[in-house]
């Protein structure tokens, strides 16, 4: 063969392999439409509004039964996994406190793994939890938060860090532990560390470059709106972290974030109504410009915070449907509000039995707080429902736009609180209370998975798990409410009745939220699984003693005989 014969054989194939590869992911302007798409994952919720409702049928009520393991892979630590991963081009991505995980969703074969390196000082000081809760994607990268408060893209072919920016110190006790947001093109993530005597925030970054575009404070300073709202220089270790994701509407183009508690927890120490802790609020992305805010506890004491999901829904309130923005705080209350406006709509109980307030003022949007926490105001120690650790704590519910209920791990947990004077000092803990927990009873459920009605707070179905789960809900078109069990377990409950259909035990305890999609025209439910969080920690159960440390993904589909494949 001649060389120029060589040569024209070979001028197509290097004219193919001279065309730029296509960028994997979604683009900025794709994650700017709130679709459900069920063979990608992309965003943290499983939609830009936070509904974790999948219209995947595949697994249902009627064959769930028949879920098996597809595949398991070890995330290399033994540290709580409260992760939620993504899926695209048949690679699934993951996320632990200390990397991120590029691995085929076919096999679980690794592909590739970014390791982050701590300074082991940091890791003494960490506040609020050796976790991530996740990632999001856009234009070829992943982006994260990291505990040393740094936000980061990486390549997602390669796993090479394309940028890597600093957000704030760890040495005053910030840390993050959530996940960011992408909205019309801006990178927004949020910050740990409320409880350390910190000042909490928001940023928007450019995602091409890592350029920071604007900071919102979450304590309002003197002249600005709500500074006079705190007295002195307060508001500078006010708290009001932003810890968990917000939601987005692309229609009316605003972002959506739940503010932090207030710091100390004494409120005596902090007198005023403290803007903008424990407050919903809606934002520009492009400016971080606020629209309107509607603060859920003035002056909150009992650590309530307001940072879990914010849903969005379209609920007929009044004779007219509404859209709306849905949240289960912590405080025992499910809030009820307008997308556009943050006109309070409904305000309603959702836990047996509550004591720090005796309702909602619909007039002023307000708690009417109850003599119980005007006597532990002054000083007094009380019993308090729910406590601080919620009526339901961090872990995601989800909603469907089928039975218009809120599915969630649910809490009836107690504390016993007494406020106390106690000096900031920087990096360390500030409480300023003394609290405890009561010990866990035979026979007394501490936790039920529950089907809420958002615009009563009626619990539609209640079922009792023991040690309380805290992870997060998926509900599914197959009429299936999915949730990871704190003893291993993913489970798998009748959306109609909450019967347990099916579970199976995954490697260690689950404190994660899972998602579903599909794959090569099959449906697949995914969990992260490791022991860890807040009520392993506070709440000592015998049955922790039975579940092995270690974190893992496992993969789960319809099992199928040999012959059928």
């Amino acid at each position: 063969m001649s060389w120029k014969t060589l040569l024209l054989l070979l001028i197509p194939a290097l004219a193919v392999a001279a065309e730029p590869a296509p960028t994997s992911g979604p683009s900025s302007a794709q994650l700017s439409q709130d679709h459900i798409v069920t063979d990608t994952v992309t965003t943290y919720g499983m939609g830009l509004g936070a509904q974790r409702w999948s219209p995947l049928d595949a697994i249902n009520r009627d064959n769930v039964a028949n879920l098996v393991p597809a595949w398991t892979t070890a995330l290399e630590t033994d540290r709580g996994q409260e992760g939620q991963p993504l899926l695209y081009d048949g690679k699934l991505f993951v996320v632990t406190h200390e990397a991120t995980f590029a691995l085929d969703a076919r096999t679980g074969r690794k592909l590739w793994r970014n390791k982050l390196r701590y300074n082991k000082k940091m890791l003494r000081m960490v506040c609020c939890g050796f976790v991530s809760r996740g990632l999001v994607m856009a234009d070829g990268k992943l982006f994260r938060q990291t505990l040393d408060n740094h936000v980061m893209a990486i390549d997602m072919e390669t796993g090479e860090t394309l940028w890597k920016q600093l957000a704030s110190d760890w040495q005053e006790g910030y840390t993050m532990t959530g996940t960011p947001l992408m909205a019309n093109g801006v990178l927004i993530t949020g910050t740990a560390g409320g409880d350390m005597g910190t000042r909490g925030f928001l940023d928007g970054w450019n995602p091409e470059t890592g350029e920071k575009l604007w900071r919102f404070w979450t304590t309002a300073a003197p002249g600005e709106p709500g500074g006079d709202t705190w007295e002195g220089d307060t508001y500078l270790r006010g708290g009001g972290a932003t810890w968990l994701a917000g939601s987005y509407d692309p229609e009316l183009n605003l972002v959506y974030w739940g503010l932090g508690n207030p710091g100390p927890w004494n409120a005596n120490m902090r007198p005023g109504d403290n803007l903008y802790t424990d407050t919903i609020v809606a934002m520009r992305p492009e400016t971080g410009e606020m629209v309107w805010h509607y603060q859920v506890v003035p002056n909150d004491t009992y650590d309530y915070d307001s940072v879990n999901e914010l849903i969005h829904a379209t609920l007929e309130i009044d004779g007219k449907p509404r859209k709306v923005i849905i949240q289960a705080n912590r405080n025992g209350y499910v809030y009820v509000l307008d997308r556009a406006t943050g006109e309070l709509l409904r305000a309603s109980q959702y836990v047996d039995k509550l004591t720090w307030a005796d309702g909602i003022d619909m007039t002023t949007g307000r708690p009417i707080l109850s003599d119980s926490t005007r006597k532990n105001l002054t000083g007094e120690e009380v019993t308090v429902w729910p406590s601080n650790i919620g009526g339901k704590n961090w872990a995601p519910a989800s909603f469907s736009p089928k039975t218009k209920l809120l599915y969630l791990n649910g809490l009836e947990i107690s504390m016993q609180f007494k406020p106390v004077v106690m000096a900031w000092r920087k990096g360390v803990a500030y409480a300023s209370a003394e609290f405890s927990f009561p010990e866990p009873k035979p026979g007394v459920p501490m936790g039920y998975l529950r089907a809420v009605d958002p615009l009563t707070g009626e619990r539609v179905w209640q079922t009792p798990v023991d040690p309380p789960a805290n992870g997060g809900t998926l509900a599914t078109a197959g009429n299936l409410v999915f949730t990871g069990l704190q003893t291993g377990e993913l489970a798998a409950y009748d959306m109609d009745n909450g019967h347990l259909l099916w579970q199976h035990q995954t490697g260690s305890g689950i404190i994660a939220p899972p998602i579903t999609y599909t794959l090569d025209g099959e449906q697949y439910v995914a969990i992260q699984s490791g022991i860890g969080g807040l009520l392993a920690w506070f709440l000592p159960n015998p049955k922790f003693a039975e579940v092995a440390k270690g974190a893992s993904i496992t993969v789960f589909k319809l099992f199928k005989p040999w012959s059928a494949q």
